[in-house]
């Protein structure tokens, strides 16, 4: 009797998007994504824009007041959404 090597589909996907070089910029995307699942609808709506650069996550926010509330909660943040895409894909946040 043979065995066979049986994988799961995702573990294949994965590594073939490890061998492109593609599996952080998925990551990437996924975490820009769940910006507004992580920090709520109301966060959502005063961002402008958000990017990711060197492991550190930019985040444009119009209204003052929301700007300095979030900066005092920058690690909760951080922990967040590197919690909800599966990896320590960022260091720091950057509210600006």
């Amino acid at each position: 009797m043979f065995r066979r090597k049986v994988k799961q589909i995702d573990d294949i996907v994965m590594a073939c998007l490890r061998e492109n070089g593609l599996e952080t910029p998925l990551m990437q995307v996924r975490m820009l994504d769940a910006w507004e699942r992580v920090a709520g609808s109301v966060v959502a709506r005063y961002t402008e824009e958000k990017f990711i650069r060197n492991q550190t996550l930019f985040v444009k926010i119009t209204s003052p007041a929301l700007r300095a509330d979030l900066s005092m909660r920058r690690s909760e943040l951080k922990d967040r959404l590197n919690k909800e895409v599966g990896s320590h894909l960022i260091a720091e946040i950057r509210i600006y």
